[in-house]
């Protein structure tokens, strides 16, 4: 009986969900830029498409550039004189952390893979306070102009990843990437390099 109720009440249920797919997408989008703008101390371009809720925390200090993608559940942090720069046409993916107390700057066009972390601040250990008390040092973070980053890459403080350079899949990024070198591992080492044009 509850089978049969079930699936008498399904078929107009999802009929009526498949006709109205365009328009949920649709309102979600808006939502989601909305939620995303009203976070933001900076105004939020209308051509961003924000795919779901990005969680953002502290000074809000960050600024996106023109048709960026953003994927759900993105945790967005910048403390003290931090901020975070996004350039045009960049692409984050679900999951990644960006956190910045120095700075964070990605290039024009670069891809970021689902559950990347990317921080410019380290813990610091101290003999006299407690480990959450010891403060930090924080070192600004630079990603090029179409970087790729793989899925849950680290890139750590002070690193800077030249434009084309693309960065392997669970690598962590301890030192410089050079523009159009492919990176992988840990600690993330060369494995091939391609001459670009840069422009």
């Amino acid at each position: 009986m509850k089978r049969d109720l079930k699936l008498i009440l399904s078929r107009p249920l999802s009929f009526a969900l498949r006709a109205t797919r365009g328009l949920r997408r649709n309102l979600t989008h808006l939502y989601a830029h909305a939620a995303l703008s009203a976070d933001l101390a900076t105004p939020l371009p209308t051509s961003a498409v924000i795919e779901g809720r990005a969680f953002v925390y502290g000074t809000r200090n960050i600024r996106f550039g023109e048709n960026v993608l953003l994927y759900p559940a993105l945790h967005l942090e910048t403390q003290e004189a931090g901020q975070i720069e996004v350039g045009d046409e960049v692409v984050i993916s679900r999951g990644v952390h960006i956190v910045a107390m120095a700075g964070v700057s990605i290039g024009a066009g670069s891809m970021i893979g689902e559950y990347a972390s990317i921080r410019d601040a380290n813990h610091q250990r101290s003999e006299e306070r407690s480990f959450r008390e010891s403060g930090h040092t924080a070192k600004t973070i630079i990603i090029g102009k179409e970087v790729w980053i793989g899925r849950s890459v680290t890139v750590l403080g002070g690193v800077t990843i030249g434009d084309k350079a693309t960065v392997g899949a669970n690598a962590v990024v301890t030192r410089d990437v050079a523009p159009g070198e492919t990176v992988a591992g840990v600690p993330a080492v060369p494995i091939s390099r391609r001459e670009i044009t840069i422009s």
